[in-house]
């Protein structure tokens, strides 16, 4: 029975480092669908990201289904309910995802990104990915110290943020509203991707250590 659990539980883990992959994946082709007009690419990130939604019902399920048989405590009650609280973000990094591929749908066959602020979208891609990566090793090994990190990697994604927005209202800038909109809202995606893997980070350190870190 024990062994049934617990298996069960390696189950939920398996399915947030899955989600995580193609959380990342999502960004990554997003952001090439952003940077070249690839219509073709936004659109497989926008169909894909119901792959992500499914796995975020069947975790959902699972870990509804063993509260109620199991009735676990201690760390097995603290491993399911911090996978339910992890899969929502990673759910959300899913639709910001689609979200930037959207915007590069939408604008298709132009690009809604303005060449002189392609560099710092690309940019805050790489930061996004360095996050996710380092996210996905803390689900795998179980590394907190990896958490200061993925901190430290999110205040350069803050001022990746702040440097658009400054742009944006800067009196020279030349590109009228509509970009001006997309960059703005582009800009919170990619920022708002980076604080759910920072947060995902927080919860896993949290299910190790049984304390939630107020600077993670």
């Amino acid at each position: 029975m024990r062994d049934s659990f617990h298996g069960e539980l390696s189950k939920i883990n398996e399915i947030l480092v899955r989600m995580t992959d193609l959380a990342r994946v999502a960004m990554d082709s997003a952001t090439t669908a952003l940077l070249t007009s690839d219509l073709r690419l936004a659109e497989a990130v926008i169909s894909g990201d119901a792959q992500i939604d499914a796995l975020h019902r069947e975790l959902e399920e699972r870990s509804m289904d063993l509260l109620a048989r199991q009735q676990p405590v201690a760390v097995d009650l603290r491993t399911i309910i911090g996978g339910l609280r992890m899969v929502s973000s990673l759910e959300r990094m899913g639709d910001l995802a689609r979200h930037v591929a959207t915007i590069a749908r939408m604008r298709y066959p132009d690009c809604a990104v303005p060449a002189d602020l392609k560099p710092i979208f690309a940019e805050a891609a790489q930061v996004a990915d360095k996050l996710v990566v380092k996210t996905r090793d803390v689900l795998v090994e179980r590394d907190v110290s990896l958490a200061a990190e993925i901190a430290k990697d999110d205040d350069r994604m803050d001022e990746l943020h702040r440097e658009l927005f400054a742009r944006v209202l800067d009196d020279n800038w030349s590109h009228g509203m509509e970009a001006a909109i997309d960059v703005t809202l582009l800009g919170r995606f990619y920022e708002r991707y980076a604080d759910h893997a920072v947060s995902l980070a927080r919860r896993m350190v949290q299910l190790v250590t049984g304390v939630l870190p107020t600077n993670a």
